[in-house]
């Protein structure tokens, strides 16, 4: 059996994604170049890609990207209206017709002090409204080298189960290492894999089997064109969330790293 039937066979089915988180950066300058790179490609046609645009930018990415890429907002808040300076809600991000939000991120969590229970309640808000979530778990350098990666993604995961509900098919979930991000550091394809199948099991164990075999994990953390082939080679990585690299002409060689 090659190597390709062997990991299409074992990701049962589970389209690979990979998404671009373009953080706080790019004016329409640079976005008119990143999507006219985009549409050059060629991209691969059985990867789902999602671009995750500054919330000014929202509307005017939607207007002008293929429809066959999606569009995140990289943040909302937690209920539809009111008196939440400077936030967006679910209703906007889909009033512009943006289909996506990532939420969970770790610079949300550290630099803006995101607790589990407040993604949880952004993700469940989100949900209902119709958005589809790519919700981000992942330890700190500290707590890696405390052996506490599995207790901590699986706690911040746990967290998430009741605003998630039956709502797994709108739900990807990116496992980003926080001491991989930006840094230049990765974690190894066998670090991230493990972890990866870790967090399947414990899935499969808490809330079904089902779920645990469908659910798509992405994989974040420095991720570049030089390694996201042995990065995606791996039987439970099933795309990325990308940072600087999704600026880049790379990335196109970064959603085409399963061909």
């Amino acid at each position: 059996m090659s190597q390709r039937i062997k990991l299409q066979f074992s990701k049962m089915g589970r389209k690979f994604v990979v998404g671009g988180n373009w953080k706080m950066n790019g004016d329409k300058n640079q976005i008119n170049e990143i999507i006219n790179t985009l549409k050059k490609g060629p991209l691969d046609p059985n990867v789902e890609v999602v671009i995750g645009v500054p919330a000014i930018y929202l509307a005017y990415v939607k207007s002008i990207v293929p429809e066959s890429i999606g569009v995140a907002a990289q943040n909302c808040w937690k209920v539809a209206k009111g008196a939440f300076t400077g936030e967006i809600s679910p209703a906007m991000i889909k009033d512009v017709g943006v289909e996506w939000v990532i939420l969970g991120h770790s610079e949300r969590r550290t630099i803006f002090g995101e607790k589990d229970d407040l993604v949880a309640e952004k993700v469940a808000h989100a949900l209902e409204s119709g958005l589809k979530v790519i919700a981000c778990i992942g330890e700190t350098l500290e707590e890696r080298e405390g052996g506490k990666t599995e207790e901590v993604v699986f706690r911040q995961t746990k967290a998430m189960l009741p605003a998630i509900g039956n709502n797994w098919s709108n739900v990807v979930l990116a496992y980003e290492p926080v001491w991989a991000i930006g840094t230049g550091k990765t974690a190894s394809p066998q670090q991230a894999q493990d972890v990866h199948a870790a967090l399947r099991k414990w899935l499969e164990q808490n809330v079904s089997a089902d779920v645990a075999g469908a659910v798509r994990i992405q994989y974040g953390g420095s991720v570049t064109a030089s390694n996201a082939k042995e990065l995606a080679a791996c039987a439970d990585i099933d795309g990325f969330l990308v940072g600087g690299a999704s600026l880049k002409p790379e990335f196109v060689d970064i959603v085409n790293a399963t061909q």
